[in-house]
């Protein structure tokens, strides 16, 4: 075992990112920060990073085959180790939030107890992990506009909406890289089940679906919002665009459709920054 291998297995840049991306959504909701703000990126980076770990614990047979150099498989970190470094980070995140509001302390529990069934059942479910994910990705905004009070939670639910469709579509994307190493699992993910060419115009559905609901804070933050996140959602657009021709799980390796949707996701926080910055 080694230090790295468990710094890799939370994948850090992720997590952190996540954490970034509660803050935002409260800044947004409040209009300012205030320090209390701070605590929502340690909850949410920590426990974000103990679902990363208690995935990767679940899926060390499967990662066996699609991803040889992760922690477990590459034995940086003992699957052991990796079980109870993930209680201790669900732990650690679910008891800085105490220190928040109720609203917040529910989402930390609940999501919380869904990443670790999402990882121990619901992802070998068709649809049903990707939904799982998608909420949880969406639902970071929320968490953070929650500590504004039941206002600022449905004050971003439009961003949670842009970001779940957006996360749906590369969830699927995803499965549809890696149909080998999850036929080898026992999994049964929607390409195995309907193929990877239908899964690939499912993910356009979802990116084209996310960019009308990105059209929605227009309402609040008008049109320089309008021009630059329409910049995003022509990158994610183009993305997903080019996995359509696929057919083979390599080919949409090749065609690097999901790394592109995962920036340009990291491009649409930008924009919300941005927005909430100067166009509140």
């Amino acid at each position: 075992m080694s230090a790295a291998g468990f710094l890799n297995i939370i994948r850090p840049a992720n997590a952190v990112m996540a954490g970034v991306a509660a803050v935002v959504a409260y800044f947004i909701a409040a209009g300012a920060l205030v320090p209390a703000a701070l605590l929502l990126p340690v909850v949410v980076t920590l426990i974000t990073a103990a679902g990363n770990v208690i995935n990767d614990y679940f899926d060390a047979e499967i990662d066996a085959v699609n991803r040889a150099d992760r922690p477990i498989p590459s034995g940086q970190v003992s699957r052991n180790a990796a079980l109870w470094y993930a209680v201790a980070l669900f732990l650690s995140g679910i008891a800085v939030c105490l220190f928040t509001n109720w609203i917040c302390i529910a989402f930390a529990v609940f999501n919380s107890l869904l990443l670790a069934l999402y990882a121990a059942r619901l992802k070998s479910m068709p649809l049903v992990g990707n939904i799982a994910v998608s909420y949880l990705s969406g639902s970071m905004f929320l968490f953070g506009g929650a500590f504004a009070g039941m206002d600022g939670l449905i004050h971003l639910v439009p961003i949670a909406v842009m970001t779940f469709l957006a996360m749906m579509a590369r969830e699927l994307i995803k499965d549809a890289e890696d149909v080998e190493g999850d036929k080898a699992g026992g999994a049964v993910t929607l390409p195995i089940m309907i193929g990877v060419k239908k899964t690939a115009l499912a993910a356009f559905v979802f990116v084209l679906l996310s960019a009308i609901a990105s059209a929605v804070p227009f309402l609040w933050w008008g049109i320089p919002y309008l021009v630059l996140i329409g910049l995003v959602d022509v990158i994610l657009l183009a993305a997903a665009i080019k996995a359509l021709s696929c057919d083979t799980p390599a080919c949409v390796r090749q065609s690097k459709a999901s790394a592109a949707l995962k920036y340009g996701m990291f491009a649409s926080l930008l924009v919300f920054v941005i927005s909430a910055l100067f166009f509140g």
